[in-house]
């Protein structure tokens, strides 16, 4: 019988875990990753136009080469204190998928790192934080020597109810959407 070299090394090649590159950033001194292949560019900081009537966390919309793009400021989506942009706060221009299609979106964060590289097994499943706490938009939880890292689900975070622009709803609008899900 003849040892077969090339199944032996595709069938160790199967069982190893596959590497996946993150684009890693801060907010509120911890650390966030976003798959790579949903990010067209980072910007720093540019001019924002207001859209009046939208929730607090929708910065507004910059011109980006000709192309109108809508901006979240991150740590307000996440309901975290409002800080004062810095040189070092970034926009991170990105694409995701809604019904109606791809769109693209800028999102703010205090700093942008590097891209860095996590092996799939370093990464373990997002921690169930009860029924009352959305959380759904944690992929999952990557340990590295030094830290852990959030990794976003970038699809997830935003609702299409959210990135329609238009009158924001009322509290008592809001406390029934909340209710019905």
């Amino acid at each position: 019988m003849r040892y077969d070299d090339t199944n032996q090394e595709n069938k160790s090649s199967a069982g190893r875990s596959q590497d996946l590159k993150f684009l890693r950033f801060e907010l509120a001194e911890e650390f966030y990753g976003l798959d790579i292949l949903k990010i067209m560019e980072i910007n720093g900081m540019m001019d924002i136009t207001a859209v009046p009537q939208t929730p607090r966390f929708m910065k507004g919309l910059i011109n980006l080469r000709g192309k109108v793009i809508p901006v979240i400021d991150l740590r307000l989506k996440f309901g975290l204190a409002e800080q004062e942009y810095t040189e070092r706060t970034s926009i991170i221009v990105i694409e995701f998928d809604t019904i109606s299609g791809p769109t693209q979106m800028g999102i703010v964060v205090d700093r942008v790192s590097e891209v860095i590289t996590i092996n799939q097994d370093d990464i373990e499943p997002a921690p169930e934080f009860g029924s009352s706490l959305k959380s759904d938009y944690i992929k999952g939880m990557a340990k590295t020597k030094t830290q852990v890292i959030i990794i976003l689900d970038i699809d997830l975070i935003l609702t299409d109810q959210e990135l329609t622009f238009g009158p924001k709803p009322s509290e008592e609008e809001e406390l029934e959407a909340a209710s019905a899900e």
